[in-house]
């Protein structure tokens, strides 16, 4: 048989008879033959690889977007390439490193990560997609997540109806702009309760270790009754040093989680938690990163899905 029925046998949308197709897979099948994916993209131009970008792999909930992730992109014949930015300043530096790799798009998953990463992915012509990003009005690519200025508005209410009266913000680095938008959202719904005693402070990372440290700290002075801590496992990490300090919870501290990691159900935990839909926006970051492979110039658009309250057992019931 010749090398271009080969060719178009393995080659998505090209024409080829139904029984020249049987024949090749046919005798590809006794010979062991797979096409080479790195040669076909010379012939191409397109190397099916989709970078995956973050820089918060202390966080256990990125293994569940990074399986998602994975999974998802191969399902659609794609290839992921995932790019660790720990401790990444440069947004150049990691352009130059995907262009390196000819990646066909970028997905930047994280929460912490300013706009200005991707801006510069896109401003290098890479189709580009941020999850868990910050939206805007005015936002220059694609963003899919969560409302976090609603989520922190959303712990707020929870803690008035509760009926605690001292109540306290426990974020992640107050660099990041999910712990920006979480504690404004917390504090813009507080402003209207005068009775309410507000304090707030932050974590070095969105990890177990540093919302325990965290915590002790804050256990030296005068606790909250109830800490929002902007993530599950900023909240486990507080939950150790709650009960390693002969504390209580919820009887003596109150503890709020964001994200329903699996973690965050486990029978000895239990934490109350702010649901972030993270299937659905995995799911909608791959369907517009497919999109712009064909179509780069989309008008950006921000998905924005629903979270909701996880009733367990950190916070004492309401009033």
């Amino acid at each position: 048989m010749s090398r271009s029925a080969v060719s178009r046998t393995f080659t998505d949308g090209a024409s080829v008879s139904e029984k020249m197709r049987r024949r090749v897979e046919k005798t590809a099948a006794e010979l062991g033959y797979t096409p080479n994916a790195l040669a076909s993209s010379l012939t191409t131009g397109r190397t099916r690889l989709i970078g995956l970008v973050s820089n918060n792999f202390h966080n256990p909930i990125f293994l569940e977007v990074f399986d998602l992730f994975t999974r998802g992109l191969q399902d659609r014949g794609l290839r992921p390439l995932l790019v660790n930015l720990t401790d990444e300043t440069d947004p150049a530096q990691s352009v130059r490193m995907l262009q390196q790799y000819s990646v066909d798009g970028v997905v930047v998953a994280s929460s912490t990560l300013p706009p200005s990463f991707s801006q510069a992915f896109k401003d290098a012509h890479l189709p580009i997609v941020h999850s868990f990003g910050r939206h805007s009005s005015t936002t220059q690519v694609h963003v899919v997540g969560i409302d976090n200025v609603e989520c922190g508005r959303m712990a707020a209410r929870e803690f008035v109806a509760r009926g605690y009266k001292r109540v306290g913000f426990l974020g992640g680095p107050e660099a990041a702009t999910s712990t920006q938008d979480r504690l404004e959202g917390f504090l813009t719904e507080l402003a209207s309760h005068d009775d309410m005693i507000v304090s707030h402070s932050f974590a070095d990372a969105y990890s177990f270790d540093a919302g325990r440290q965290e915590m002790l700290r804050l256990l030296k002075t005068t606790p909250a009754e109830a800490y929002f801590c902007g993530d599950d496992v900023l909240s486990i990490g507080a939950l150790s040093a709650v009960q390693d300090a002969g504390l209580k919870v919820p009887d003596d501290i109150g503890l709020l989680g964001l994200n329903d990691m699996e973690m965050a159900g486990w029978e000895n935990i239990s934490l109350t938690t702010i649901r972030q839909p993270i299937q659905q926006i995995v799911s909608s970051s791959i369907e517009l990163i497919v999109a712009m492979l064909d179509e780069p110039n989309t008008h950006p658009e921000a998905r924005l899905f629903p979270s909701s309250l996880v009733e367990r057992s950190t916070l004492k019931p309401r009033v």
